[in-house]
């Protein structure tokens, strides 16, 4: 204790803005001095109660509002702010006071919800972990392998059920971090990964989307509107992806593959990589379709006389027609062959994102004519009728939790004769019992997506030029 004061002097503490106005506030504190010579501290100066603290030059008031600025908009959006409110700030300054804030008190988690996010798209990802009861995020760390979130997990042992998408690193590090809790897959990637192979099936028998054109009087139907055999390409891409496949598999490296098979190393990058060939296939059966939006013209221009298919490229060109002139000789082609006249189009058919959407849509919320060209299509074409009977099925599944279906559900799909559709059913099986609690629990990842979509806006607010340090306090003291 000292009976004296040993001296003074003046602090300039900055306050918030009155009207507009910077403010400052000179402050006389008092100096004391120790007397004992063990003592580390050899002055103290006076503090302020709920006006300063050590070695700060700002007001609490203040430093309370730079923060809130800082943890909204980061860095030089937070100077522009603070300038709009009368306080002159650096860039540096918001996101050191944003960095010193502690993260937020976690209490115990029963429901965790987990999931992935981009930093760089297909390069550099991250993990955010959500306590699915308060709908907040509570930890975010870099990587998304599943030793990370073992190790998490093994420090909270109260965790009994785990939200997540299908992602094979997240189910393992889950079953080694808390063995005893209950994987849930979430509903929303189910009916994605369906629909993605929905897409594909349509894409495969997209030559039955459109109305059958009627042949003229006298003539038999041509060529085109029958189911075509196998293509050369396609015949060739299956051979190639086999053997690909079988020297990878071998542990030869894909330039020894190229060299040995005599193909382009992008090539064989391509089958290597692809998850099945199915997914080739049905990119090359997209490409082959790039004139339908103009075949009235050229059915229009068959039946007038008009057989030089550079000529008819020419034209569609002018009606805004991108490709090549390859793809208007191959669709041509059909007509050469069957040495018959285009048939009367019947009208545009509908693209293979229409006929999708149609089939992954309930039966009630369908557009009239939307539900007749369905009907249509299920009429000529006994797989999609197949098709459109399983999605139901599976959505039926789904919205009334009937995990007990799934079962026979996928026994079903994989019997069937839609090889996409079979393979997402397959895959399924992989996760089986992740799968069934997702289709039977209540829990879902809906928190989690919206934490992730609002992570996505903090993270593209900064543009890359941030650490994960700052993102991880951004994200969890956000609210």
């Amino acid at each position: 204790m000292s009976g004296r004061v040993h001296g003074s002097y003046v602090r300039q503490l900055r306050d918030a803005a009155v009207g507009g106005v910077q403010l400052v506030i000179a402050l006389g504190v008092r100096r004391f001095c120790c007397g004992n010579g063990a003592c580390p501290a050899v002055t103290f100066a006076e503090q302020v109660a709920g006006l300063t603290s050590p070695h700060g030059r700002f007001t609490p008031l203040l430093r309370g509002l730079l923060t809130q600025i800082g943890l909204a908009l980061a860095g030089r959006a937070g100077v522009r702010l603070a300038a709009a409110a009368g306080v002159a700030v650096g860039r540096d300054t918001l996101l050191r006071l944003v960095k010193a804030l502690p993260d937020p008190a976690a209490g115990p988690v029963p429901v965790l919800g987990v999931d992935d996010f981009a930093f760089r798209k297909g390069r550099h990802y991250g993990t955010v972990l959500i306590d699915m009861a308060t709908h907040r995020p509570i930890e975010i760390f870099d990587g998304r392998d599943g030793a990370d979130l073992a190790t998490w997990l093994r420090r909270h042992r109260e965790v009994a059920v785990i939200c997540r998408d299908r992602s094979s690193g997240y189910g393992e590090g889950a079953r080694t971090g808390a063995p005893q809790a209950i994987q849930v897959a979430d509903r929303f990637h189910l009916w994605q990964n369906l629909g993605q192979a929905v897409e594909k099936t349509v894409n495969t028998r997209r030559a039955h989307l459109g109305e059958p054109a009627p042949a003229p009087a006298g003539q038999t139907p041509p060529a085109v509107a029958q189911s075509p055999a196998e293509k050369k390409i396609v015949t060739r891409m299956r051979d190639h992806y086999d053997a690909v496949q079988h020297l990878h598999g071998q542990g030869l490296s894909k330039a020894a593959i190229g060299r040995k098979l005599g193909l382009h190393p992008a090539t064989v990058r391509k089958f290597a990589t692809a998850a099945s060939i199915d997914d080739l296939i049905a990119k090359t059966e997209q490409r082959t379709h790039l004139v339908d939006p103009y075949t009235a013209h050229l059915h229009q221009r068959w039946r007038e006389g008009e057989r030089n298919a550079t000529q008819l490229f020419r034209e569609i060109q002018q009606l805004g027609y991108r490709s090549g002139e390859l793809a208007v000789q191959r669709y041509l082609h059909q007509f050469r062959h069957g040495r018959g006249h285009a048939a009367r189009p019947a009208g545009k058919p509908p693209t293979v994102r229409q006929v999708t959407s149609w089939i992954m849509t309930h039966p009630d919320d369908l557009d009239r004519r939307d539900a007749a060209k369905l009907r249509g299509i299920r009429r000529r074409d006994p797989g999609l009728n197949r098709l459109t009977r399983h999605v139901r099925a599976f959505a039926a599944m789904m919205t009334g939790r009937h995990g007990d279906r799934l079962d026979a559900w996928i026994t079903a799909a994989e019997h069937d004769t839609l090889p996409p559709l079979a393979a997402f059913a397959s895959n399924l099986r992989r996760d089986l019992d992740a799968v069934r609690a997702g289709l039977t629990l209540p829990y879902s990842s809906g928190p989690v997506e919206g934490n992730i979509n609002r992570l996505k806006m903090l993270k593209r607010q900064m543009f890359g030029r941030a650490s994960l340090q700052l993102l991880r306090k951004r994200v969890l003291l956000t609210h």
